[in-house]
């Protein structure tokens, strides 16, 4: 399993909205934005800023993808 943050890169896209402008609204760092766009790790604080510039939920940002034993994630094509 692991974390994956598409959604909030289609909200910022709905919003129209650039990953800096976002790092500015929040007041997290574009280091941390940088990690979110690689699926890296990140503090729930971070993801609470971005939660609250955003004004929505942590589950409008972010999901939990299941990898299965393969390494193929549930439901990606061979």
């Amino acid at each position: 399993m692991h974390f994956s943050y598409n959604k909030l890169w289609k909200l910022l896209i709905d919003k129209g909205m650039k990953k800096k402008q976002l790092s500015r609204l929040s007041g997290v760092s574009s280091a941390s934005i940088a990690k979110l766009g690689k699926g890296g790790n990140v503090t729930t604080e971070v993801l609470l800023k971005i939660c609250k510039a955003l004004d929505c939920d942590i589950s409008d940002i972010m999901e939990v993808k299941k990898v299965s034993e393969n390494g193929i994630q549930s439901g990606e094509k061979i």
